[in-house]
């Protein structure tokens, strides 16, 4: 079974295009490092440093340096499916990832994105 091509894409090419979505609702760059920071545990200069290595997705998201537990409260459709209920891991961990930008861009306040939990990321 191959892989799909989203894993073996850069998280560089990927990261503009959930920043772009933001924007053109109003919301901000900062806004989506955050929910980034929150959902994987990356510092701002290790998510700065991923970017940078050009790192792809399937990497971005195995060595992130804690996979918020609060994630599994994530549900709702992305792209026609269901996230709580993808099984393959790692595509789990990117339609997270989708799922919050999309509520971002839908304009949800930030502490309903980041299901309430007050963490504050250094």
């Amino acid at each position: 079974m191959t892989k799909h091509r989203i894993y073996t894409m850069s998280f560089a090419r990927v990261y503009p295009e959930y920043v772009a979505k933001a924007e053109r609702k109003g919301r901000t760059k900062a806004e989506v490092d955050e929910i980034i920071r929150w959902l994987t545990g990356y510092s701002h200069e290790s998510l700065e440093g991923q970017l940078e290595k050009q790192t792809d997705v399937e990497t971005f998201l195995a060595e992130a340096p804690q996979l918020n537990p609060s994630r599994a409260l994530i549900k709702g459709v992305v792209c026609g499916v269901r996230v709580e209920d993808i099984e393959e891991p790692t595509m789990r961990e990117i339609r997270y990832l989708d799922k919050l930008i999309d509520e971002l861009a839908r304009g949800k306040a930030m502490e309903k994105i980041l299901r309430n939990e007050g963490m504050v990321q250094k």
